[in-house]
């Protein structure tokens, strides 16, 4: 069964470090600093532990830090185009926090950049830790007071389950996701494109240069952005058509099979074959944002230097900008009507 122990992650104990561990030695870090993953160890195929998520040494560097490295993201994850929405006849003006013309992962200071209140609590699993925090009317240009909690729990299977609630008394806009960038060969370690991924898609989301949606799902299959059987990342990152060039990379929101579910189902299948771990996802969101870290430069955990591909993110989501597209699954939140969303990652290792 599962532990917790809690520990000052800053020095004026501001911040809290919280660690998970099952009965198999997997551990997980969150820290209560934007409710973020700080690292997972899990053991290779020879049983050797790494920690496979990328993240910072300390408090200060996640403030400072823009890449969203394990945050908790929201209150609407992704880009809403012109950083403002219509809901209920009324023009809402969101910040601007991407290049002065578009709101992106909840805006300037969004909940991955917010201390969360930590509670520990008994599960089927053993210990779970909630994460709550209380976002108020007219935040980032959001309305209504939203209060959202992130549940994590750690099973003796190696799932991390991450079951998002969220409570509105206005109508307003939440999508919340994880920013994890996961690294199975271990953070620091080199590159993902030798990673193997598999994701249970047959479409994609449409869009620009600037990451905004054309209002089109288009087919998967046969181009770049095909992995609906298991291939390698680096495979087929550098071609040069399907909107890969002007991203540098894999920057793209893929429409899972099934749409909004009640229970998680396949969304991706992450294999490092070296060490023979593995990573499955599974969600009940509509869509998943494959990120291959293609503008990330920044120092991480002891001394790490991250640069372009050194980890990639399955951000399970609404699609980007859904508030402006109606016939996609809607970011809306209706006052009083509760929101829920689960995802879990699984590791494991193969051939051990």
């Amino acid at each position: 069964m599962t532990t917790i122990t809690a520990r000052p992650f800053s020095s004026n104990g501001e911040v809290m470090l919280y660690t998970l561990k099952n009965q198999h030695g997997m551990e997980v870090s969150i820290s209560s600093l934007g409710a973020a993953i700080v690292s997972v160890l899990v053991p290779d195929r020879d049983g050797v532990m790494a920690d496979v998520v990328l993240g910072y040494d300390t408090p200060e560097e996640y403030r400072a830090g823009s890449a969203y490295l394990g945050a908790t993201v929201g209150r609407c994850a992704n880009r809403i185009s012109g950083g403002c929405f219509s809901l209920n006849g009324r023009e809402h003006q969101l910040t601007r926090n991407e290049d002065g013309k578009t709101h992106l992962h909840g805006g300037a200071c969004g909940f991955s950049h917010r201390i969360w209140k930590g509670k520990i609590v008994e599960s089927d699993h053993g210990q779970a830790l909630v994460m709550l925090l209380v976002s108020p009317d007219g935040d980032e240009g959001y309305p209504g007071t939203l209060k959202a909690t992130v549940v994590f729990s750690l099973t003796s299977l190696g799932e991390l389950i991450l079951s998002y609630w969220a409570l509105s008394d206005q109508d307003t806009l939440c999508s919340l996701t994880n920013h994890s960038y996961f690294n199975l060969g271990g953070q620091g370690s080199g590159d993902i494109l030798g990673h193997e991924l598999q994701i249970f898609a047959k479409k994609a989301v449409e869009a620009d240069a600037d990451h905004l949606p054309s209002g089109q799902l288009v087919p998967v299959a046969g181009t770049p952005l095909d992995f609906s059987k298991a291939r390698r990342v680096g495979e087929r990152i550098r071609e040069g058509s399907f909107m890969l060039p002007q991203y540098g990379g894999y920057d793209h929101c893929y429409a899972l099979d099934g749409g909004v579910c009640e229970e998680p189902r396949a969304c991706a299948l992450l294999t490092h074959p070296e060490s023979g771990r593995y990573l499955f996802c599974r969600t009940t969101a509509p869509g998943v944002q494959l990120y291959t870290a293609n503008a990330l430069q920044a120092s991480g955990k002891g001394g790490a230097l991250y640069g372009a591909y050194s980890g990639l993110c399955l951000e399970t989501q609404f699609f980007p900008d859904a508030v402006h597209h109606p016939q996609w699954p809607s970011p809306v939140l209706k006052a009083g009507a509760p929101w829920d969303s689960v995802t879990i990652y699984q590791f494991g290792v193969k051939g051990r």
